[in-house]
């Protein structure tokens, strides 16, 4: 007869997700999630297996919710651009925010502390970038099609400026507390859309 589980496998997925978020890979131990979670160290095997299984269970967790909220920021019916420019500067306040700016983004996280080395990591942090710079390509398309971006612009290459800005305000965001470097590059990337 099967044990059935003595915990909730999504709620102990979503507890390992805000560990790894704010301490990273490399300074979480197999310990400091069994404490953390609560579980014992043979159940989480069992569920999540290794402590890079895991990670990368918790990684795909975190980007599916993060993408999901892009999607609805930029397919709203409508005017695109002030989308864009919302997506941007919602970006920039995020990465100077006093409770959210120290964790960062944790697929920025994985690319800095992982993906030069771990070809697992690398697929994830790349299948996020393709997604959110085709989002962005999209809705730039979508605003150059309905006259809000001029039309000698390259939509392409505009996504790929603001998909590497907003991994940079990331990384600036989670280095300093100071929102006005982060808020002028954002402003400065946004003048592109003119």
């Amino acid at each position: 007869m099967a044990r059935t589980k003595e915990f909730d496998p999504d709620a102990a997925l979503q507890a390992a997700l805000e560990l790894f978020w704010r301490r990273g890979y490399e300074a979480t131990s197999m310990a400091d999630l069994v404490e953390h979670l609560g579980i014992g160290r043979a159940s989480l095997y069992a569920t999540f297996g290794n402590k890079h299984e895991l990670y990368l269970k918790a990684l795909d967790r975190y980007e599916r919710a993060g993408m999901a909220r892009i999607v609805r920021e930029l397919s709203q019916p409508g005017p695109a651009l002030p989308a864009v420019r919302a997506v941007v500067r919602r970006y920039a306040v995020e990465a100077t925010h006093a409770e959210l700016r120290l964790n960062g983004c944790m697929v920025t996280n994985t690319a800095a502390e992982l993906a030069p080395h771990d070809p697992a990591a690398a697929r994830y942090v790349e299948r996020n970038w393709d997604h959110l710079e085709t989002l962005l390509h999209s809705a730039l398309v979508r605003a150059q099609a309905q006259g809000e971006l001029p039309a000698g612009r390259d939509p392409l290459a505009l996504a790929r400026t603001l998909l590497v800005l907003l991994q940079g305000v990331r990384v600036v965001g989670k280095a300093t507390a100071d929102p006005v470097r982060v808020r002028d590059a954002a402003e400065q990337a946004l003048a592109l859309l003119d």
